[in-house]
This record gives structure tokens, C-alpha cells and sequence, in this order.
């Protein structure tokens, strides 16, 4: 089954357009947890075995495992998910964008070592830094078009001969790039306006939008700016809001109330 087949069976399954992004920080996991070499998967792990029925993807951050040292644990964590889970996509979040040499090697980091179903890429040095990702026609191919940061304008907002920069990375995405129908794009939630122009441009690929609960981007905006004309279309992440939820040992109850606050939230506006 291919990534975007994953998608929409777990959006049906599911009835939701909620990833849980795994960013663990150790410095926020609750007192039973703090020591222990497995920490990081384990604080993960119930997250997602807490969350996994009320979600559409699962999102890890690879930067907040590689800085320490923790890359063994992200391998357990979605061997997990792929094993007790089985059918909820994970997208890997590395934002990965080099030449084409390097980028077949992150190709092969993220769909070979680490089996990630999806992986974020950066595509502003062109279509030959994207292509290696392709090469894995069942595989997620995910690019940052408009993020959810305010330096984000700094440089997508730029003209380009009569558009924006993110309105041709859209339109790239959609067209000649998308040989093979594995491209999905970033979207940032604080710019619901930029959210339905994508749409507007791509038709019903999936979006990724990050940028509610912590970063402060309004559902209901999104929702309808986002959605396609059957309801789905979008991946509406919220990381820190579900996972820091709760304090104690019994933090993965707050994650999941806070999930199915998040999901009701979204399907409100569907």
C-alpha cells in the first residue's frame, strides 16, 4: 500500500485529519521517565499507543532524537508503529535538501533505515534534489511549499515572474514534478489564506499544516481553507498541545484527551 493510500484509509478509519507530532524533549517528560536510556522512545511510545486510533499520521522530528544520540530509539518507535499499529502512516520530519548524491543517501536514511512511510524535504535547490525521493513509488514525498514560520515570507513571498515562490513550488508540485503521484506539500496553518490558494493551485493532493495549538493557527480557518470537496485532503498537525498535556505518570491520559479534544475540534469544521 502506497503512502497516500495509507492516508486516506486511516482519514476514513480514523474520521480524522489529526498527526500527532513526536518531538520529545526531555526536558518535559514526567519524573518516572527522566534517567532512563530508553526514555525518549518510551514517553513516545505511549503517546502513540494512547493517540493511535484518534489520528491520521504520526509526525517524529528526527533533530529531536539525532541530538541525542537517540537515532536507535526513532528505529524502534516506528518499527512499533508499523507493528502495533499498523496502517497509520509515519512521516518522517527532516526537511532533508541536497544535490542529488546526497539526497539519494537521505533517501536511503529515511525509507530504508529509518522505514519512514513519508519524509519532508526542502525543494529550493530544484527538481534533481527531489527526484531520489521519487524513486520509492510507494513512499510519501512531502515539501515545504508555505511553513507555518514568520521568516517563512522572508523568501516564499518573492515574485517570480507573476506569482509567489510558494505559488510555483505549488504548481511544480502538481505538475511536472509529480510523475509518479507521491508528492504531498507543507502548509502552515498561520496562513489560512496561503492554505486555500494552495488548494486552489493543487487540487486534492494532501497538505500537511502545521502551526495550530502551540504556534497558535486557528482550526477553523484552516479546516475550511484546506479541506477537499469529500472532507479530507489534510494532515493538521499538533505536537507540543497532545504531548505535554499532562505532568505525571499518567500524562498519556491528558495526551489522548487532548487528541480527541483536537480531532473533535477539527471534524467540527469539516
Amino acid at each position: 500500500m502506497t503512502f497516500t493510500q495509507m492516508l486516506a484509509a486511516a482519514w476514513r478509519k480514523n474520521d480524522s485529519l489529526l498527526c500527532v507530532g513526536l518531538d520529545p524533549d526531555p526536558a518535559k517528560f514526567p519524573a518516572h521517565l527522566k534517567g532512563r536510556d530508553d526514555a525518549i522512545f518510551e514517553f513516545c511510545r505511549t503517546i502513540v499507543d494512547a493517540t493511535a486510533d484518534l489520528v491520521c499520521s504520526f509526525k517524529p522530528q528526527i533533530a529531536y532524537f539525532a541530538a541525542r544520540r537517540a537515532e536507535d530509539q526513532l528505529e524502534a518507535l516506528i518499527a512499533h508503529i508499523h507493528a502495533k499499529h499498523p496502517g497509520i502512516p509515519v512521516i518522517l520530519d527532516a526537511k532533508r535538501g541536497d544535490i542529488g548524491s546526497t539526497a539519494e543517501q537521505y533517501a536511503i536514511e529515511a525509507f530504508e533505515r529509518f522505514r519512514a512511510d513519508a519524509v519532508t524535504v526542502n525543494p529550493y535547490m530544484g527538481r534533481d534534489s527531489v527526484d531520489p525521493y521519487l524513486a520509492y513509488p510507494d513512499k510519501g514525498v512531502i515539501l515545504l511549499c508555505r511553513t507555518s514560520n514568520p521568516g517563512g515570507s522572508d523568501l516564499q513571498f518573492l515574485d517570480v515572474g507573476g506569482e509567489k515562490l510558494y505559488e510555483r513550488v505549488a504548481r511544480l508540485a502538481a505538475g511536472e514534478w509529480n510523475t509518479t503521484g507521491q508528492i504531498a506539500l507543507v502548509v502552515g496553518a498561520t496562513f489560512p489564506a496561503e492554505i486555500a490558494r494552495v488548494r486552489e493551485i493543487v487540487g486534492d493532493m494532501p497538505l500537511l499544516v502545521p502551526g495550530i495549538g502551540a504556534q497558535g493557527g486557528d482550526v477553523a480557518a484552516t479546516v475550511k481553507a484546506g479541506r477537499t470537496a469529500d472532507a479530507t485532503g489534510l494532515m493538521i498537525n499538533s505536537s507540543r498541545a497532545i504531548l505535554y498535556a499532562g505532568k505525571d505518570e499518567n500524562f498519556y491520559i491528558a495526551a489522548r484527551a487532548a487528541a480527541q479534544e483536537t480531532r473533535a475540534t477539527i471534524n467540527l469544521y469539516r
